[in-house]
């Protein structure tokens, strides 16, 4: 069921029509063991931690079995307990429980209070009562209701006394997705193509900011003299769990992706939140993961799912305007980041595939206006006649990988678009049956689609054969030099390149950190030579090698300062050793990483992990680097008050002088700062946004395991906007 329904006043009172049944009619309720096995789950995880597995009660939170709790529900419908604890519980998420689990919750809570199920289930739709007859004294049950007056007790309170939240708003409903309006982003502006592709600066509506992902702001209020003056505007808490979001900003309103597939409209002056959707899972599936990203075009909030599905908000209410299945998660498909959204396609690539299918991964293009897929273009190279295996012979139903994790980039005045895409899996060679000298296009490489058709106009692939999770899926910078256009690309090697967006062909590289990976590289042509170590690798050993899997370079995105033409880059210092575990399955639903990884200190860094650096694009130049013991774990952003922002995992947000790298202001915030910080502008007032996040692989294990040390608390997720405090 797709269709939504709208719920006005009140809000959420899926079983309240039901209360105009007459009690004199009503009889004893009914529900099955099978719903009472059920409840027993649903109450374990929802309901126990407040009111004891016991259903005893503690504190606040009411025993929900025994003479008490039968006395004051004797005589009354079920259909009213089923009301209140969907409006009020859980506690910290009221309304999030399903008809289905709300019923099986009170089925358990009927039986542990003596009374036994039959072949009858309970609905919710049921007019009968929970408890009959007599209450515990003796004492019949009362037919005339009163309320109370000063001086005259009543045996009910009265309608205007509130003992739960209000029902305050709009709800729209449906059996993938529940989104509640408190107030319409009556403010926003629709956003369109031209727009898009010259965004303003008031405004952050791409993930970087603009479509060549610079992650560069032109405001410069804030800058190198005033930046000591930043105080709190205000803070948001977010959803807990996995969390590196990048929030859009566009008519003094953000948009920000939480764990769990929750996306927040928010009035970014003052923090108020304007209308909150949430995807719906099936009982028993992924209850939604990390989300990232999200993209704006024309009235619309592109969502792409944890289940693989691409959902289109209405920007004002949050209302679901069409929900497209891209793939079948049941196979592992999924969404970590979101889509981009060029000359009016939305672009969207998959991850997830870890595992053989016939159908490996890919990126998808989809009208704006209706989510119709337009094109699929696989990330992995098919069996083509004429077109020469890269595979040493694999069937393309065991080419694992090939994931696209990172959203990519826009040219509009050539109309493509740029990704990168991650590994081969098993992440090692000898895992997979192959050996480094088989390439496995195009795991690793840097495409060039058309946006318009799907077709990869040209293809770069960085390192061919990669054996060690070595990821170069991260974000694609496009930047101008003097009439010549070039892409920018770093993974967790640390090299820096730099190849002509025309064609891919090489025109330049540096590496950033220590790495020992290969022991060749041909600087006229950035060919790599793999170490012979690694090369001979034998499952069961181990290789020691420099960086780890957290990079060099990860997640973090860079930033480009157009003025000074300086690329800003969040590294990390760390090694591992790295043992292939013994060839996968060849069998359609098997597959895996298949990889074993321990991390160790970098030689020659003194326990320093987060490492910041700014290159000249022009010559590749380092122009200065700072090194701290706390990893860098957010992406870096410029502005054109000549400031660089960036994050850490000891809770610090660093502002540095970004052509010199001197630290001007820092200040710390609740928990670990993770995610995309960006800068908008708002009645004059120019506004930092910054978020504090939890987990997310490898960059996290660095700090987690080798800088014990350093604290961060749990259960502090939310973004942080800051201002002059003069403003």
């Amino acid at each position: 069921m797709n269709k939504f329904h709208k719920l006005c006043l009140p809000m959420g009172m899926y079983f309240i029509a039901n209360l105009l049944v007459s009690e004199a009619n009503a009889q004893q309720v009914s529900f099955t063991a099978e719903q009472v096995n059920r409840g027993q789950d649903q109450y374990a995880n929802a309901c126990a931690v407040c009111h004891l597995p016991s259903l005893q009660g503690a504190f606040e939170a009411p025993a929900l079995k025994g003479a008490d709790f039968q006395n004051q529900w004797r005589g009354k419908q079920v259909s009213e307990l089923l009301a209140i604890i969907n409006e009020t519980m859980p506690l910290q998420a009221p309304g999030t429980l399903t008809g289905a689990q709300l019923v099986e919750i009170v089925a358990y809570m009927l039986e542990q209070n003596g009374l036994s199920p039959n072949e009858s289930a309970l609905v919710g739709s049921s007019a009968g009562l929970l408890f009959s007859g007599t209450n515990v004294a003796g004492a019949a049950v009362s037919e005339v209701r009163r309320t109370a007056v000063p001086g005259v007790a009543g045996n009910v309170r009265s309608p205007d006394a509130l003992d739960r939240v209000p029902p305050f708003g709009v709800l729209y409903e449906s059996d993938s997705a529940r989104t509640k309006v408190y107030q319409e982003a009556s403010n926003y502006r629709n956003v369109t193509t031209a727009e898009l592709a010259n965004p303003s600066a008031s405004d952050w509506t791409y993930w970087r900011g603009n479509p060549q992902s610079h992650g560069y702001s032109s405001l410069g209020q804030i800058d190198r003299q005033n930046v000591k003056s930043l105080s709190l505007a205000w803070v948001w808490g977010m959803e807990p769990g996995r969390s590196q979001p990048a929030p859009l900003v566009r008519s003094g309103i953000m948009y920000i992706p939480n764990f769990g597939n929750v996306v927040q409209a928010l009035d970014a002056e003052t923090g108020t939140l304007l209308w909150e959707y949430q995807r719906l899972f099936p009982e028993g599936e992924r209850q939604g993961a990390l989300l990232r990203t999200l993209a704006l075009w024309e009235d619309l909030i592109y969502v792409a799912t944890t289940d693989a599905h691409l959902v289109a908000l209405d920007a004002r209410t949050g209302q679901v305007r069409w929900d497209t299945e891209i793939a079948d998660s049941s196979k592992g498909f999924s969404n970590t980041s979101g889509p981009i959204v060029a000359d009016g396609v939305v672009v969207n690539g998959i991850t997830g595939c870890t595992r053989f299918y016939v159908e490996s991964c890919f990126i998808t293009g989809h009208d704006a206006l209706t989510g119709r897929e337009l094109w699929r273009t696989f990330t992995i190279e098919q069996d083509v006649a004429g077109i020469e295996d890269t595979w040493g012979g694999l069937p393309v139903e065991f080419r694992g990988g090939g994931d696209v994790w990172i959203p990519g980039s826009w040219d509009p005045e050539t109309g493509l678009v740029y990704f990168g895409i991650a590994q081969a899996k098993p992440w090692m060679a000898v895992s997979r049956g192959l050996t480094t000298e088989d390439a496995g296009l195009y795991a690793n490489s840097t495409v060039a689609l058309d946006v318009k058709t799907g077709e990869i106009v040209w293809h770069r692939q960085i390192i061919p054969g990669e054996s060690l999770d070595m990821d170069e899926a991260y974000e694609r910078v496009l930047i101008d030099l003097d009439g010549e256009t070039y892409v920018f690309s770093i993974g967790k090697t640390g090299i820096l390149w730099k190849v002509d967006r025309e064609n891919g062909k090489f025109q330049g590289m540096v590496e950033t950190v220590f790495q020992n990976i290969f022991d060749q590289i041909d600087r006229e042509t950035g060919e790599l030579t793999y170490r012979q170590d690694i090369q001979d690798m034998k499952v069961g050993e181990w290789l020691s090698v420099c960086p780890s899997t957290a990079g060099g370079h990860n997640w973090q995105s860079t930033a480009y300062f157009p003025p000074e033409r300086l690329l800003v880059i969040p590294l990390s210092q760390s090694c591992m050793e790295m043992s292939p575990r013994q060839a996968v399955t060849f069998e359609i639903g098997s597959g895996g990483s298949q990889g074993d990884r321990a991390w160790k200190e970098m030689p020659g860094t003194d326990g320093k992990f987060g490492k910041l650096s700014a290159f000249n694009v022009e010559d590749m130049s380092e122009t200065w680097s700072i090194e701290q013991r706390a990893p860098f774990l957010t992406a870096a952003l410029t502005t054109a008050g000549g400031l660089v922002f960036i994050g850490d995992y000891d809770r610090q947000v660093h502002a540095y002088d970004v052509e010199t790298g001197e630290e001007l202001w820092k200040t710390r915030l609740g928990s670990s700062v993770m995610g995309f910080p960006v800068s908008f502008e708002i009645n004059g007032t120019q506004y930092i946004a910054i978020s504090t996040g939890r987990e997310g692989g490898s960059p996290w294990r660095i700090p987690t395991f080798l800088t014990p040390e350093l604290v961060s608390p749990e259960g502090h997720n939310a973004v942080y906007v800051f201002k002059l405090n003069d403003r």
